[in-house]
């Protein structure tokens, strides 16, 4: 496996972004050891909240919420994916597979022995989170849900798989602008049209794709986000998530995992909190699943964050994280 390492120069003097960096190190399934960068913020003896970003952010999504969490008097540890941020970026996109994130995960979780761990999981920090609480449940307290999934073969029928199966080499390769008309069209493939665009297109970039998904207009903010890519070697795990959301035929291995996690979450009766967005094109009506089938759902006092796109930790940030504080106070 060949590795690339973003250099440090490329984090000099990013905005809002000032945290001491921590590293711990995995192996990868043919005996690659990977770097793996968290950061570890507040009181030693805080209860923990274990922040998972998704694609194509980074721990610096979460740089507006942590002052907050750490100032009402909990730890936050938020890691950045293997791909991502200042982590190690394996270079071939064959790397990168659902399992293979959820393995990677897993041994770093385990490497850094928390326990009473409340999740907070966005996109597919929830794919990758959830799958690890399914794994180490006994080490979790909470769990926040917001702006995710966690696709089964309840949700992802083997019909509707063959028909998406079906329908995905007829759409010609988007650029940016066409996935956006897509989702605010609301099309049933808008997210077929997604997961083309950032395998195939040529003119992928992290910096569109923040464009598409959020509001984001300026532009010291942008060069935070696109940081741990200074040139396109280093984007290959940026490019395969989307195709690697088990929707397809050739995921049926991934939703049996996802069918045994789910198992195990609908036996969760610790408190679960949902707190999605309002405006959200990607992920608009997932808490009803975590309402429905986790047991620790219920009776909670679930949160809609107003006037929060798909980034919500960038768009809404004090109203999420009194949210979360909220819920692990009551």
């Amino acid at each position: 496996m060949k590795v690339l390492r973003t250099p440090d120069s490329c984090f000099e003097n990013l905005a809002g972004y000032d945290f001491k960096p921590h590293y711990s190190e995995i192996t990868a399934a043919d005996g690659t050891v990977l770097r793996m960068h968290h950061l570890d913020e507040g009181p030693r003896d805080g209860e923990i909240i274990l922040c998972l970003h998704g694609q194509p952010s980074w721990s610096y999504l979460y740089r507006k919420m942590i002052p907050i969490l750490t100032g009402a008097g909990f730890r936050v540890i938020a890691p950045d994916l293997i791909g991502f941020g200042k982590s190690d970026k394996p270079t071939h996109i064959n790397d990168y597979t659902y399992q293979n994130h959820v393995n990677w995960m897993n041994q770093w979780f385990r490497t850094m022995d928390i326990s009473d761990v409340t999740l907070m999981c966005q996109d597919w920090g929830g794919l990758i989170g959830l799958r690890v609480v399914a794994d180490n449940v006994d080490r979790f307290a909470r769990l926040v849900v917001a702006n995710t999934g966690l696709p089964s073969s309840k949700a992802v029928t083997p019909q509707l798989s063959e028909m998406l199966g079906n329908v995905y080499p007829t759409i010609p390769v988007p650029d940016a602008a066409a996935v956006r008309k897509q989702f605010e069209s609301g099309s049933p493939t808008a997210f077929l049209h997604w997961v083309k665009y950032a395998a195939e297109c040529p003119d992928f970039s992290v910096r569109d794709v923040f464009e598409l998904l959020s509001n984001i207009d300026d532009e010291s903010v942008l060069d935070g986000y696109t940081a741990p890519f200074p040139d396109d070697s280093y984007i290959a795990g940026a490019r395969k998530f989307p195709s690697c959301v088990p929707l397809m035929p050739h995921h049926q291995p991934d939703r049996d995992a996802n069918d045994k996690a789910w198992e195990v979450l609908e036996k969760f009766e610790k408190p679960v909190l949902t707190a999605f967005s309002d405006s959200d094109p990607v992920t608009k009506g997932g808490e009803v699943a975590f309402k429905e089938r986790i047991p620790g759902a219920e009776g909670v006092e679930h949160v809609t964050i107003k006037r929060g796109g798909h980034f919500l930790q960038e768009d809404q940030p004090e109203q999420l994280s009194e949210a979360i504080i909220n819920f692990m106070k009551s």
